[in-house]
């Protein structure tokens, strides 16, 4: 019941979240892309240079791609991928429209070109990073990418890189201009730090060892009100002579500041070291990446013989003894 709890309440966070992706990205698109005639990349590139050229609205274009990319996506891809997708597609969709209707030719920053530029990919980036971190996606160069992925162990980067530098060059046919085409190149790297930036800071989490006499009240705590598992380790001061027992907890950044009231209210004079770390895959953190079929199948091969060549090498050694 409670992991069912949790499951609901991480479903309808990673929602809201995607909600407020989406309308960042739509103001980023409408209020400074559109206006100043800056290419993105993507279906997104894709319906600018269509409203651009032949005046057909972009939410018209953007739902009407993905709709066909979801078709596909749907049966290579599955479901649980998509329905998130779908609801940021949609989403992405009814935003813009909404925004073109009752903005109508709003030009920000008109007279700023880069500034525009600097400003829309930070919407943009971060809006793609938001949904990326809650498990969403605006559609586009990247349900291409993951449906490539799928059989072709190719990197997911330099799919939705190409894609995107093949629509923002397409786009001179209807600017006429270089650089515009420029811009367009530049929103590329401005995008793509904001998504890390954003990515990281959303995954971010932290390692504490906690060494204290009341150790094991501290460890109750953590896995009461936080709630986090801990790991205990046995050892010994250097100094003291003394035996010792520290504690081991990896947790979200969020959830520092709560360890340490714990911590400080628990016993003030326990020792307690805190670091940063990159990657944190398991229960409660993130997933393990899928890999292809064939590679699953390579690493079971490699890892059978090696248990062998190992079995067979204590073998031998038992009988030399």
């Amino acid at each position: 019941m409670k992991t069912k709890r949790k499951s609901r309440y991480r479903d309808f966070r990673d929602y809201v979240i995607i909600s407020i992706a989406m309308l960042m990205g739509s103001v980023g698109l409408v209020l400074f892309f559109l206006p100043n005639e800056i290419t993105t990349g993507g279906i997104t590139g894709v319906a600018s240079i269509l409203y651009w050229g032949f005046q057909i609205p972009v939410s018209l274009t953007f739902f009407v791609m993905n709709a066909v990319l979801m078709m596909f996506a749907l049966r290579i891809l599955g479901w649980k991928f998509c329905v998130k997708t779908i609801y940021a597609v949609v989403l992405f969709t009814v935003i813009t429209s909404l925004l073109q209707y009752y903005v109508g030719d709003l030009h920000l920053l008109a007279d700023q070109k880069f500034m525009a530029l600097i400003v829309g990919s930070a919407f943009l980036g971060t809006s793609v990073g938001l949904g990326l971190s809650s498990g969403g996606s605006t559609g586009g160069s990247d349900v291409i990418a993951a449906m490539v992925h799928k059989y072709k162990d190719v990197s997911l980067g330099h799919i939705i890189l190409f894609c995107d530098l093949i629509i923002i060059t397409s786009s001179y046919l209807v600017l006429k201009d270089w650089e515009k085409v420029l811009y367009g190149y530049c929103f590329l790297f401005i995008c793509s730090f904001c998504v890390d930036q954003v990515v990281n800071t959303m995954r971010r989490s932290v390692q504490f060892f906690i060494i204290s006499d009341k150790y094991d009240v501290i460890g109750k705590a953590i896995n009461e009100f936080v709630p986090r598992g801990c790991t205990v380790f046995d050892g010994h001061g250097f100094y003291s002579g003394k035996k010792i027992q520290a504690l081991f907890v990896i947790a979200k950044k969020s959830e520092s500041n709560m360890i340490f009231h714990l911590i400080d209210d628990i016993d003030p004079d326990a020792f307690v070291s805190q670091s940063s770390v990159i990657g944190v895959f398991g229960e409660g953190f993130d997933q393990f990446r899928a890999r292809s079929k064939q590679r699953k199948q390579e690493e079971k091969e490699f890892i059978r013989r090696a248990l062998e060549e190992s079995e067979a090498a204590k073998g031998e050694t038992g009988g030399a003894a």
